[in-house]
């Protein structure tokens, strides 16, 4: 189970939105590169970035602040936000990334989801974003007719490394994660599916460590770690324990 710390990246800051909606933005750090550094000091293992003026514009736009923090730390990144091209993904991959996450694209062009993780095995991964269960896409401004579940559904068997599956509802604002949907999902598909969204307390950490949630392959955190209600090292150790 891995617990992958989030970062957000909004004007080149590290910040944290509330509901998705880019007007409620907290900034935690100016500095994303000494914040991923701090991050990989603490002893987690991999690192969830999201470009989030990308995922509004339909391409990079935190593109340096992504570049400074792959220059800072050794443990594999990988990001979402704007990624919506095969010479986007062929790009940020020979730069460093270890895997690269598909959202708007996946529901516009699955195809093209289909060829880059054939092309990039284990390097390809679904971003599942939902409002009441529907995915959503244009950095959450928008909701689709796609049922989570039916999204899918679209790469099964397709070689996508995980789908991160993210309820707005419940992103930043401490709520806990949405468990039982998440839940639903990942017995409803083979392709391993990664939790985001309002984890909110060490009762969460804990959580994941019982037998019924270990059909997930682990949870990202934001707001929660940065504001101190997940004490990091407590919390890798008790996933670490349970492994």
């Amino acid at each position: 189970m891995i617990l992958f710390p989030a970062i957000d990246l909004k004007d080149g800051q590290c910040v944290r939105l509330k509901l998705g909606d880019m007007e409620q933005a907290t900034v935690f750090n100016d500095d994303p590169a000494a914040q991923a550094k701090s991050f990989e000091d603490e002893g987690f293992d991999y690192l969830h970035v999201v470009d989030l003026n990308g995922a509004f514009a339909g391409e990079s736009v935190n593109g340096a602040a992504v570049e400074a923090i792959l220059k800072s730390v050794t443990f594999p990144v990988q990001l979402g936000g704007g990624i919506r091209t095969l010479a986007h993904i062929e790009s940020w991959l020979e730069r460093g990334l270890a895997r690269v996450i598909l959202g708007t694209v996946a529901v516009r062009d699955p195809d093209l989801v289909k060829e880059a993780a054939r092309k990039w095995p284990g390097q390809v991964a679904v971003g599942t974003d939902a409002k009441g269960g529907m995915v959503a896409v244009e950095g959450w401004a928008e909701t689709s007719e796609l049922s989570v579940i039916e999204l899918a559904k679209r790469f099964e068997g397709a070689g996508v490394a995980a789908i991160i599956y993210t309820d707005i509802d419940r992103d930043g604002v401490l709520a806990g994660i949405n468990w039982d949907s998440t839940l639903e999902l990942a017995r409803a598909t083979s392709i391993p599916v990664i939790a985001s969204g309002g984890l909110a307390s060490m009762e969460d950490i804990e959580r994941m460590t019982r037998p019924d949630y270990q059909v997930l392959e682990g949870a990202i955190s934001g707001r929660a770690l940065y504001d101190g209600r997940i004490d990091s090292r407590e919390a890798l150790a008790m996933l670490r324990a349970a492994a």
